[in-house]
């Protein structure tokens, strides 16, 4: 069963999200539909630091958490006891075949601060500001990435913390004491990603520090499945600055 599950998870992802003309919306449905229910076991193996993020991540009683492309729910399985600390919890995601699987959790699991929102991440606007916002291998698959950075700090009160975890490759040279990849990393992975549409380059990180106040930087590198290959990848936590 878990050999035809990966087999069909990476037929998908040989297939791609097709034409890129298309709304995002659509590519999203189109890569993710036949993947949805087999994505966390798979991904699992995949994309690292994610329980590493959310350790890094505040949880102050009353708080208001939102996810950025959120998928299927499973990183707020990760906040275990403490999820129930937080008032309210949105989970943003633009693709409806991982949002059913996230609304699924959510019964299951008696998430009753939690609600699932379809929509753009680069559009979204909070109803009220949120304390704690985090994206989990999503700025990577948005195209205007710097416009969901935006719109997170947007959303964010003063003093309010953006965590990120995603794929990257380090500039040609680096800051002193910063990953410094090979030129061979640096020319495959975007290239291994990009038919999937998951852009991965070097520019997050500098956007990131740009517009927040660093907290906590590793960069590090993960397998994953059947590919004898280490991916690099990163997790940042940053506060946004006070008015």
């Amino acid at each position: 069963m878990s050999l035809l599950a990966d087999l069909r998870t990476m037929k998908a992802m040989v297939r791609g999200r097709g034409d890129e003309a298309a709304p995002l919306k659509d590519r999203l449905e189109r890569f993710y539909a036949d993947q949805a229910e087999d994505y966390d076991r798979f991904r699992e193996r995949m994309l690292h630091g994610r329980d590493e993020l959310i350790a890094l991540l505040p949880s102050p009683p009353g708080a208001r958490l939102v996810e950025f492309g959120g998928g299927t729910g499973r990183n707020l399985e990760r906040f275990g006891s403490r999820l129930n600390r937080f008032a309210d919890v949105e989970l943003v995601d633009l693709c409806p075949s991982l949002l059913s699987v996230a609304r699924r959790r959510c019964a299951r699991l008696g998430w009753s601060n939690v609600r699932c929102v379809e929509a753009d991440v680069t559009a979204y606007q909070a109803s009220s500001p949120v304390d704690v916002l985090y994206c989990s291998y999503s700025l990577s698959m948005v195209p205007d990435w710097r416009r969901a950075i935006d719109a997170a700090l947007a959303a964010l009160a003063p003093g309010g913390v953006l965590g990120v975890v995603d794929f990257f490759v380090s500039e040609a040279d680096p800051p002193p004491g910063r990953a410094r990849h090979s030129a061979w990393s640096r020319w495959f992975w975007p290239r291994w990603f990009a038919h999937d549409g998951v852009a991965v380059h070097s520019e997050h990180l500098a956007y990131l520090a740009s517009r927040t106040i660093r907290l906590s930087l590793w960069e590090g590198t993960g397998p994953l499945p059947y590919l004898c290959a280490r991916v690099p990848y990163y997790v940042y936590v940053g506060r946004k600055p006070p008015v």
